[in-house]
């Protein structure tokens, strides 16, 4: 994904730290790289590619998967709530580490994720230490709701914050976890949930805090689907272009998941102003939201990047497959031409890692990158057998059958080793020290994360949330 170094056959990579520092055919490896190299690993029979950046998420639903399954996204939502109203802050931990865990297994290294709901004792900082459990490059999005049914929104005014709280935990948040380094490993964003269930003052306030700090940036849904102009237009009298200009939504630090509905004139907008959109076709399709204009937002100039968006409006947290799922969704009006491979993987890499903010740092396997890489096996693998005119194309084009990456780096320590999830903790279980976590993962001291834990705890807060529904 780097202009300058292209696609590379018999590559080698030289990691110092946790950057990148070399990149090139093995024949041309410098011999005080290799001597100097502690570790090395081989690589023949994979394909390497940067870690992809998934740009939106809500990990706390991954435990409520396959439910509403003919809903459109309003009547999900309500059928939902009352079930996420009974989440707590261990459920919430556990949620999180089902969604990172797959997300790291399928080949994402750094993720956004949008918690907006606040019931009993949840905070975002359960869903940091799941993040730093199995040291996971993360965005949180400090979001909330403000306005319930009775002040005209969607969600049950049980599950609504007042506008004060939100805000002072909104900087709490900023000033407790907020690293703004150049290869930080978490770094905030703010993000009422939507212009349904938050005031416009909220919105407003969300983004003049943010810009008191440097690095914080603005993330947020809009334009998802004709729901949300009839909603837009029958509150406010317009569309989404002068909503967000209306809230001081319309900078360059800002951007968005889904924009289905967007139009010419928004578009433009949002190329004008450098404004991102994080485009989710797998749960927009199964909301029955709509197919956002990608093509048109790429030829106007918008960032677009991808996110898998709610696990329970998805059900399936693989960026690669929502990659897929984007080129041919595009090309199902009848062009072939409309949406390439490349142009894609390029949306789940460069264009991610624009919209975080963390393009110079992102998204390229390249000198002074960051070394977050995955390495997918395609030898033995019989999902990429008759794959080799083109590998880089078949990791997209055959998905979900090309299956879990075999290696995944992240800030230069092994996360994923031959196929398998590592942990730090001496028992597989997640340790929740992060400065131990990223000590022994680099120095190879892990050990294989512990599944069945996490599948047993998966278990148990899926049917303790659920049991007022049944």
């Amino acid at each position: 994904m780097n202009e300058e170094l292209g696609e590379i056959k018999d590559a080698a990579i030289f990691i110092r730290g946790n950057v990148i520092e070399w990149v090139g055919k093995t024949s041309e490896l410098p011999a005080g790289l290799a001597d100097s190299a502690e570790r090395v690993i081989e690589g023949r029979g994979h394909v390497f590619m940067p870690g992809m950046v998934n740009t939106h998420a809500h990990m706390f639903q991954a435990l409520n998967r396959c439910m509403a399954q003919d809903q459109t996204l309003h009547g999900w939502l309500k059928t939902l709530y009352p079930i996420w109203a009974n989440h707590t802050g261990d459920s919430v931990y556990v949620s999180t580490l089902v969604s990172i865990a797959e997300l790291i297994l399928s080949g994402c290294t750094t993720s956004s994720d949008h918690l907006y709901i606040y019931p009993n004792d949840v905070k975002l900082d359960d869903t940091i230490r799941a993040a730093r459990a199995l040291g996971f490059r993360f965005h949180p999005v400090r979001g909330g709701m403000s306005a319930g049914v009775s002040k005209g929104g969607i969600a049950p005014d049980s599950v609504v914050e007042a506008e004060a709280a939100i805000l002072e935990d909104m900087e709490r948040c900023i000033r407790d976890f907020h690293d703004n380094s150049k290869l930080s490993m978490l770094r905030m964003s703010l993000g009422p949930a939507s212009q349904k269930t938050v005031t416009n003052d909220l919105m407003v306030s969300s983004a003049r805090l943010a810009r008191k700090h440097e690095g914080v940036r603005l993330h947020t849904h809009l334009a998802e689907n004709q729901e949300d102009i009839e909603y837009t237009h029958r509150l406010y009298g317009y569309r989404f272009g002068d909503y967000i200009k209306k809230v001081e939504w319309d900078q360059s630090d800002c951007w968005f998941a889904h924009c289905c509905m967007l139009n010419e004139s928004e578009r433009a907008l949002f190329a004008e102003r450098g404004i991102g959109v994080a485009h989710c076709p797998s749960s927009n399709t199964r909301l029955a939201s709509g197919i956002a204009p990608i093509r048109q937002m790429l030829d106007q100039g918008v960032n677009v990047g991808l996110g898998v968006d709610g696990a329970c409006s998805n059900d399936c947290q693989n960026l690669l497959a929502e990659a897929r799922l984007a080129v041919l969704l595009q090309r199902a009006g009848g062009n072939p031409k409309q949406l390439g491979v490349r142009e894609c993987l390029r949306m789940a890499t460069v264009g991610g890692a624009t919209n975080l903010g963390r393009a110079d740092v992102l998204g390229q396997i390249a000198p002074g990158f960051a070394a977050d890489l995955i390495g997918y096996k395609t030898a033995g693998n019989l999902a990429f057998a008759g794959t080799g005119a083109d590998p880089l194309a078949a990791l997209l084009l055959v998905q979900p059958s090309a299956g879990y990456v075999n290696w995944s780096i992240i800030d230069g320590h092994v996360v994923v080793r031959e196929g398998v999830l590592m942990a730090a903790s001496p028992d597989g279980a997640p340790s929740r020290d992060a400065d131990q976590v990223a000590a022994e993962l680099r120095a190879g001291e892990g050990v294989p994360f512990d599944m069945e834990w996490l599948l047993a705890q998966a278990d148990k807060y899926c049917y303790e949330l659920t049991a007022t529904a049944r």
